[in-house]
């Protein structure tokens, strides 16, 4: 059975990546027309977001990679911003 939830429910909400890692905690939510297109997530303290990004604030995951929602968000483990080599000896 599908269970409706509001957006304003979701704001605070734990985010964790589908392998089990805390990502961070949502901050708002990003609407065209009628539809979530993604989801502002903050790095909060001891979050994994909050370590592979330093001193961003947070990133925004489209809502094509959430898996699950319920008292909290599963995102899949491509939300993970990565960076290449070449952006290291930058």
């Amino acid at each position: 059975m599908l269970k409706m939830k509001k957006v304003s429910e979701s704001y605070n909400m734990k985010v964790f990546t589908d392998g089990g890692d805390y990502f961070g905690d949502i901050e708002e939510a990003i609407l065209t027309k009628n539809k979530v297109f993604g989801w502002r997530v903050k790095a909060s303290r001891n979050s994994f977001l909050s370590k592979i990004l330093g001193s961003a604030k947070g990133v925004i995951v489209p809502h094509q990679l959430v898996k699950s929602v319920g008292d909290v968000m599963i995102i899949s483990k491509a939300a993970i911003p990565s960076y290449g080599p070449e952006e290291d000896e930058i």
